[in-house]
C-alpha cells in the first residue's frame, strides 16, 4: 500500500515539474551591438625656450685626500661666484653630488705607479636668462669647471601650450570622424568616449629658426624651439 502511495506522489510531482517548464517564457535573439565610428587627431604647439638646466663639475686629483678637498673646494667656490656675478640666484645652484674616492695607475710593467685620491663636486644650475648662457658657460669653464653635462632647454609656464595643444587635437579629430562619416555614408551619433594623450615634456625641435639665440662670447649656444604634441581619441555611435 505504501509502496503504491509513493509511486503516485512522485508520478504527480513530474507531471507538476513538467507543467512548469511548460509554461517558462522562452527568451530568443540578443541585444543589437551598438556601430561605432573611431577618429584621432594630432596637436602641436611651438614654443621658445626661455629656461635652460645645465650641470656643471669641478673634478680634481691629488696624491692626499685634505689636498684634493682643498682644491675642489677652491675651484667649486669659483665657478659658484662666477655664475653668481651673472645674475644667478643661490636657490638656482642646487649641488647633485658630491664623491671621493681613491684612485691607482698602472704602468706599463702592470705595478702600481700613483695612489691618489678623486674629488668630484657637481652642481645643477637653472639659468632664467638664456641671453647669458653662453657666457654663463664660458666663464665657468674659465673659473675652473672641467665638466658640463648636457643642456636641456624647457618652458616655465606650459599649461596654456599644452590645453591649446589638446583643444586643436580634438578639433582635428572631430574633423577626421565628420569626414570619414560623409565619405562613409554614415551619420554620427552620440559621442561615446574621448581619451587623450600627451607625449610627455617638450621635445626639442631642430628644424625652425624661430627662437635660435646666438651667444655674443666663445661659447655658442641656440636654444632652438620645442614642440608640445597631444593626441586626441575619440569614438562615436553611428546613427
Amino acid at each position: 500500500m505504501k509502496r503504491n502511495f509513493f509511486l503516485i506522489m512522485a508520478s504527480v510531482l513530474v507531471i507538476v515539474s513538467v507543467a512548469a517548464c511548460s509554461n517558462t517564457p522562452v527568451v530568443t535573439g540578443t541585444t543589437p551591438q551598438i556601430r561605432t565610428l573611431s577618429s584621432s587627431g594630432d596637436g602641436e604647439v611651438y614654443l621658445v625656450p626661455d629656461v635652460a638646466y645645465v650641470y656643471v663639475g669641478v673634478r680634481v686629483d691629488a696624491n692626499e685626500v685634505s689636498t684634493a678637498l682643498s682644491d675642489n673646494n677652491i675651484q667649486a667656490q669659483a665657478v659658484a661666484q662666477a655664475v653668481k656675478d651673472l645674475g644667478v640666484e643661490a636657490k638656482d645652484i642646487q649641488t647633485t653630488s658630491f664623491n671621493v674616492y681613491p684612485m691607482q695607475d698602472y704602468g706599463p710593467d702592470g705595478q702600481i705607479s700613483r695612489k691618489y685620491y678623486v674629488v668630484e663636486n657637481t652642481v645643477y644650475i637653472t639659468v632664467r636668462d638664456l641671453a647669458k648662457l653662453g657666457q654663463m658657460l664660458d666663464a665657468v669653464v674659465r673659473s675652473g669647471a672641467n665638466s658640463i653635462n648636457g643642456i636641456t632647454f624647457d618652458v616655465q609656464d606650459k599649461d596654456a601650450a599644452y590645453a591649446q595643444a589638446r583643444d586643436m587635437a580634438i578639433k582635428n579629430a572631430v574633423a577626421e570622424a565628420e569626414s570619414i562619416a560623409a565619405a562613409s555614408g554614415v551619420k554620427l551619433g552620440v559621442l561615446q568616449s574621448v581619451n587623450v594623450y600627451s607625449g610627455g615634456g617638450p621635445i626639442p625641435f631642430y628644424e625652425g629658426k624661430g627662437g635660435a639665440m646666438a651667444a655674443p662670447v666663445n661659447v655658442p649656444i641656440s636654444a632652438g624651439q620645442l614642440v608640445i604634441t597631444v593626441n586626441a581619441n575619440l569614438v562615436y555611435e553611428i546613427k
